[in-house]
Formats: structure tokens, C-alpha cells, sequence
């Protein structure tokens, strides 16, 4: 096996790896894609006979081709006053195995409440909080991609840390204990139940509807149960058609009308209440990020 070949096997060895980096660099499957692309163009066009450990090595660059994507991004969001969801990973709950191509974002999946958090933070900082404390980089690789010495990269991945712990719930890991209360929510909505909603939400949720382009529906980021309730309510209409499915790898919702994908929904649960609600309506992104649900089965 020639050099160039050999090279193409070891990268596809590494390619799911690399996705779940990118995934968790950029928050959007399509664009963790593309970073993993760009990074099989640079590490065909490089030498490599010195490099000792290839899979190291690989995650650096496309821990570099995220951070000048999350740059160039966060300079065309700038005027953008929209409430943004990253996209989620969804799937079956009664699927009796994870798709391939999604199986490693599921395994061991990063909550969507959390990708929302780290798409608040600079882009440095987020490529070292995701590179170190997620997969365990040492400080003085993730240094020369940031251009900072390692113990400056140490303090961006400390103040990422810090407001990651400070923002984002902690979610209960029982799948049986989040399905509860997700069909409590679903039960209360359906009846049009105002008093059953508001006790399965926490008094301090937070509920952040992201429309994208749809010109009927309404970006919007809301706060209080009771507020979160009265607009859970005017989701009725839809309620009888949303199902059970696993969003990132917890429980959440996902609504087709006739075959047409509506919302995908996202529920943190803590402590037996919603903490967080997290709701996908763009018609421009849903075909694709329910595409594995298969909609014709």
C-alpha cells in the first residue's frame, strides 16, 4: 500500500472522531462535515513522515479549521438578532441501533442546552474548553492554534469552563425519569392543561424557539414557567401529532403534519421538572435534520 493510501485509511479510521470534535466546535452537522473535508485536503497536501501521532495531530487541525470557521462566522452573525439552536442529533427512540453515521455523536452525546451555552463563547475559548476538557488535548497543542502560550490557553479554557458551569443545567441521566416528564409536558399540552404544564417546569426555565427564515413563526428566547406554559399552550394544535425520540441523547419531541416535518424539541430535565426547552421550527434546516427519522416508515 502506497503512502497516499495508507494515509486515506488511517484518516477514515479517525473520521468519527473528528466529526464529534467538529460537531462540538460548530454546533451544525453540515459544517462539522466540511471541516472534516478541509482537514483531509490539508493533511494530503502536508508531509507527514514526522508526525508520531497521527490521531493528535488531526484533531489539532481540525480544531484549527473550526476555529477560522467559528471566526468568519461570528463576523457574519454579528447583526443577527435572532435566537439561534445548534443543530441537534435526532433519532428513534425505539431504533434498535444508531445510525452509523450519527453513532458517534449520539455515544457519549453533548447536551443541545450545552451547545447552546458554548455558542456564547469567543471562538478561542470555545476550541479550548472543547479540545482539552472534551478530549483531553493537552494545553501546549491547543497553544499554537490560538496563538497563545499554553498557560494563557489554560486561562481561556478556565473562564469557558466557568460560564459553561454557570449557564447550562445539569441534566438527570435517566432516560426512563426524562421520558416521564416529557409525556407529562406532552399529556398537559395536548389537554390544553395550563396548572399540569406549569408544575413540570422548573419556575426559572428557559424556552428558546429558533424559526430561522420562516416568515409565520418568531425567533424568541422566553423566561418563568408560567410564561413558558401560557406559550406552550398555542402549541396544542400540533401536540396529537409530536412523538417520542432522542434528541442528543436524551428524551425529546419530534412533530410531522402529514409527512412534513414541523419542530423538533429539546427538553433538559432536572431535579423531575424542565429546565430547559430548546424548539427547531425552521423549515429550511428541519428536512435535513430529521432526515434519519425517515418520515415515509
Amino acid at each position: 500500500m502506497d503512502e497516499k493510501n495508507l494515509l486515506a485509511e488511517r484518516f477514515e479510521e479517525n473520521r468519527t472522531h473528528l466529526r464529534a470534535v467538529a460537531y462540538r466546535m460548530l454546533g451544525s452537522i453540515a459544517e462539522a462535515e466540511d471541516a472534516v473535508q478541509e482537514s483531509w485536503f490539508r493533511a494530503d497536501r502536508t508531509d507527514l513522515s514526522s508526525v508520531q501521532n497521527l490521531p493528535g495531530w488531526l484533531t489539532t487541525v481540525v480544531g484549527r479549521v473550526c476555529l477560522d470557521m467559528l471566526r468568519t462566522r461570528k463576523a457574519l452573525r454579528e447583526d443577527l438578532l435572532d435566537t439561534h439552536v445548534p443543530d441537534p442529533v435526532v433519532s428513534r427512540l425505539d431504533a434498535p441501533a444508531v445510525d452509523p453515521e450519527q453513532e458517534v455523536l449520539q455515544a457519549d452525546a453533548v447536551g443541545l442546552a450545552l451547545l447552546v451555552v458554548l455558542e456564547t463563547l469567543p471562538p478561542a475559548e470555545r476550541l479550548a474548553f472543547v479540545l482539552h476538557d472534551m478530549f483531553a488535548v493537552p494545553f501546549d497543542d491547543i497553544a499554537p492554534i490560538v496563538d497563545r502560550t499554553p498557560a494563557t490557553t489554560r486561562q481561556l479554557a478556565s473562564r469557558a469552563r466557568h460560564k459553561v458551569e454557570g449557564s447550562a443545567p445539569s441534566p438527570d441521566p435517566d432516560q426512563t425519569r426524562q421520558r416521564e416528564v416529557v409525556e407529562a409536558f406532552m399529556a398537559a399540552a395536548r389537554g390544553g392543561d395550563f396548572e399540569a404544564l406549569v408544575s413540570v417546569l422548573d419556575p426559572d426555565i428557559v424556552f428558546r424557539v429558533d424559526a430561522g427564515s420562516d416568515p409565520d413563526a418568531l425567533s424568541k428566547l422566553v423566561r418563568g414557567a408560567t410564561t413558558v406554559a401560557s406559550g406552550a399552550i398555542t402549541f396544542s394544535r400540533h401536540a396529537p401529532h409530536a412523538r417520542l425520540v432522542l434528541i442528543n441523547g436524551a428524551v425529546g419531541l419530534f412533530t410531522a403534519v402529514d409527512g412534513r416535518p414541523v419542530s423538533v424539541m429539546s427538553f433538559t430535565v432536572a431535579d423531575g421538572r424542565v429546565a430547559e426547552i430548546n424548539l427547531i421550527s425552521d423549515p429550511d434546516r428541519l428536512p435535513a435534520i430529521t432526515a434519519s427519522l425517515h418520515l415515509t416508515d
